[in-house]
């Protein structure tokens, strides 16, 4: 077991770094030479840089530390360890990988850099939060919010970053700023799709009168097995029964189109299946 441990370890941290160099190059090849505030403690770093010329590495590090701080002392030693390697390595490799942002010069097509940029970012975080390190800065803040002041952290973390791409446009202007609104959009998209994988499957819960025909539609025609239990209506309190099944997406309409022929009244709900492992 304490091989399995060790051997988990090393992979989680060699991700991470892996995580983080990716972040560091995405931010001196692309966003620093755009001038791409995407909020957080990078897009700050951006803005000090070309207003009073800090370095990004040294704004970084600073931001990162005093987040670190405060988070010792609101969310404790155990809560704020995640983050202190990323507080100290980040900053290395901005700085490592600072002649990079020498590269992007002249005619280019920024649209096509951002899309791009947007995509690495998306795996850079979907890869650090597979993890479970934390990259820290200001989403720290956002759990402090929600710790002491029961602040949704989402919702905190979408005023900090608007706040922080709002600012940006006032000192690289309107254009910028809708660049930073596609970056972040590709970058959730792209996250989630690390997070998550790509849906090959959908689960599908059916209610129907005629759940034996349904049954044999799905086992036989389709040849999916199906699992069927009890469940009781909450207003009626009328006993049902649920029928559910994991079929690929290319067989989607196949399902839909089949049990509406057999039960016109069939009632069903579709979601996508991320994991589906065992079973026939």
């Amino acid at each position: 077991m304490s091989k399995i441990i060790d051997k988990n370890e090393i992979t989680r941290t060699t991700t991470m770094l892996i995580s983080l160099i990716l972040s560091a190059v995405l931010y001196n090849l692309f966003l620093l030479p755009l001038k791409l505030v995407t909020g957080g403690v990078p897009g700050i770093a951006t803005i000090t840089h070309y207003l009073y010329g800090i370095k990004p590495s040294i704004m970084i590090f600073l931001l990162s530390a005093a987040c670190v701080t405060i988070s010792f002392m609101y969310l404790g030693v155990k809560r704020t360890a995640a983050t202190l390697l990323a507080t100290i390595i980040y900053p290395i490799f901005v700085q490592l990988t600072s002649p990079l942002n020498k590269i992007i010069v002249g005619d280019k097509d920024t649209l096509l850099l951002v899309i791009f940029s947007g995509v690495i970012s998306g795996i850079a975080n979907g890869l650090m939060y597979k993890t479970g390190y934390s990259n820290g800065g200001f989403p720290i803040i956002s759990q402090i919010l929600y710790e002491k002041k029961q602040i949704s952290i989402s919702k905190s973390s979408l005023l900090i970053n608007v706040s922080i791409v709002i600012l940006g446009s006032l000192f690289f202007g309107t254009t910028n700023a809708l660049y930073a609104i596609v970056f972040l959009y590709i970058n959730n998209l792209v996250l989630d799709k690390v997070l998550l994988g790509v849906s090959n499957n959908k689960a599908f819960y059916i209610i129907t009168e005629k759940d034996t025909e349904v049954k044999e539609y799905i086992l036989n025609h389709l040849g999916h097995d199906v699992t069927v239990f009890d469940v009781k209506g909450g207003f009626m309190e009328e006993k049902r029964k649920v029928l559910l099944t994991v079929i690929p997406s290319r067989e989607y309409y196949k399902v839909t189109e089949g049990i509406k022929q057999i039960d016109k009244k069939v009632f069903f709900t579709a979601t996508d299946a991320y994991q589906v492992e065992g079973g026939k």
